[in-house]
């Protein structure tokens, strides 16, 4: 197995990505507002992190590691990729309540719901204020 190589996708790969994302939760990717950065093993798409522009902010998710290649440090390395690229801006994330320490490793804190951008907020509108209850906990990793 050659090393693995962490990149932006471009936009003529997001459709890897979105292959990818069928094991999650059946995302799309939409060129004009998305940048994805993936770990790639072999030539093959093994993780993936997505940083979305909103009108108030940025959003990243899809921070997702096919199960095949779990356990090498993948997800650290695409999200830390897409903080090298995206950092600069404060960057937003519903977090999960499992993965909460995992983000707060790379500087992201816990912040009220009202305290995320209300474009970003509404994709969690369904848990009518509750997000916790939803197994989501927003956070922001300011910009540097």
């Amino acid at each position: 197995m050659s090393p693995a190589i962490t990149r932006e996708l471009t936009k003529q790969e997001f459709p890897l990505a979105e292959k990818v994302w069928t094991q999650y939760r059946g995302q799309k990717a939409d060129p004009k507002t998305e940048r994805i950065f993936g770990v790639f093993v072999d030539g093959a798409l093994a993780a993936t992190a997505r940083c979305t522009r909103h009108p108030a902010g940025l959003e990243m998710d899809c921070v997702f590691t096919l199960d095949e290649f779990r356990g090498h440090g993948y997800a650290r390395d695409v999200v830390q990729a897409l903080i090298d690229a995206c950092g600069k801006e404060d960057i937003y994330i519903h977090s999960t309540l499992v993965l909460r320490k995992f983000y707060m490793s790379f500087g992201w804190k816990f912040i009220g719901e009202k305290e995320m951008p209300q474009s970003i907020r509404e994709r969690f509108l369904f848990c009518f204020g509750e997000m916790e209850g939803c197994n989501a906990i927003p956070m922001v990793r300011k910009g540097t």
